[in-house]
Order: C-alpha cells, then structure tokens, then sequence
C-alpha cells in the first residue's frame, strides 16, 4: 500500500505481557516507509520492582520515543483511581501536542483505560487489540469493553470476540480476526 502521508502511529506498552503482543507490530511497521513508528512505556516496565523491562525493549532495538511514568504499584482501590487519574491527565497533555494518526493498545489493563480515555478526548483514533475477550472475577473486563467503546479499529484473536465486539455495537467492517499476535 501507498499513502499519501506518513501515517503517525503510536505504541503504548505498560507491561511485559502487552509488549508481547506489540513487538512484532511494532518491528513491521518501523520497516515500513509509509508508517512514523512510534514507542512510550509506561507502567510497570518502569518499575524497579518488575525487573525495568524497558530495558528488554532497548535490548531489542526498538528505539523508545518517551518513558512516562504513572504510577505507584499497589492494588488498593485508591491507588488505582489516582492511577487512572493521573494517567488520564499526563497523556492527555501529550497527546495534545503530540501528532498522532492512531493510537495502538493492547488490552484490558486500568493504565491502558486512562491512556485511551486521553486519546478519545483528544480525538486520535484508536486500535485495540484483544477486545472481546473475557477474564472472569475482576475489572479487567469493563477496562477492556470500554476502551473497545473509545476505539476506532478492533482487533481480535479470535471470531467469537469479533462476535463479541459487534454485539457491543462496533463496526463489522472496522472489526478484524487477526489471531493471537503474540503467537505469530
């Protein structure tokens, strides 16, 4: 394909699991000359106490725009409002200045919902990988269903969640089958 732009496409990984899913993505897509690829962790990759897993993605070489860091771990309900709150405000000033034509997540996860949420408000279209799914017994599942509600593309593993994601009302044709891509 041929555009008639580069395309400005931004990654944000908050964790070892979602960077799993990213990584070959991001590696096509910095290859290609109609993409800008662009990198930020955030979350625990930046945490001392989960092993400072950006340093795998150095490793890697896979060039980091940004490290912005949100957050102190722990999981008391008010720990993650102020999570939320502050993810929701430190992206939404850079995403304000900030040229993005799409926004790439993964997931399910309260940090991911407060960048998406920022995202939405400051009207970059948003691609979301594994909407759909289900985790039974915890929060994950209305992080995941909303951010697929602030989403402009959908991805998903498999066709019972590209099922799922019209049943939620999102477009068939903007809904995808794509596979499990870290598995590729």
């Amino acid at each position: 394909l041929k555009f008639k732009k580069k395309i400005n496409i931004l990654f944000v990984t908050s964790s070892r699991a979602d960077y799993g899913y990213l990584k070959e993505l991001i590696t096509k897509t910095r290859k290609d000359r109609n993409f800008s690829t662009k990198v930020i962790v955030t979350g625990s990759h930046l945490n001392k106490n989960f092993g400072l897993t950006y340093k795998e993605i150095i490793k890697e070489r896979i060039k980091i725009f940004k490290k912005i860091k949100i957050q102190k771990f722990s999981d008391s309900t008010h720990s993650i409002i102020e999570c939320i709150s502050k993810t929701i405000k430190t992206f939404g000033k850079f995403f304000l200045k900030t040229k993005t034509d799409i926004l790439i997540l993964v997931g399910d996860r309260y940090e991911i919902f407060g960048v998406a949420v920022a995202a939405y408000l400051a009207g970059i279209k948003i691609a979301h990988i594994g909407g759909g799914e289900v985790t039974g017994g915890s929060f994950d599942d209305s992080f995941r269903h909303s951010i697929s509600k602030m989403s402009y593309l959908h991805f998903a593993s498999h066709n019972l969640y590209k099922k799922r994601l019209i049943q939620l009302g999102e477009d068939p044709d903007r809904t995808f089958v794509t596979g499990n891509l870290s598995l590729q």
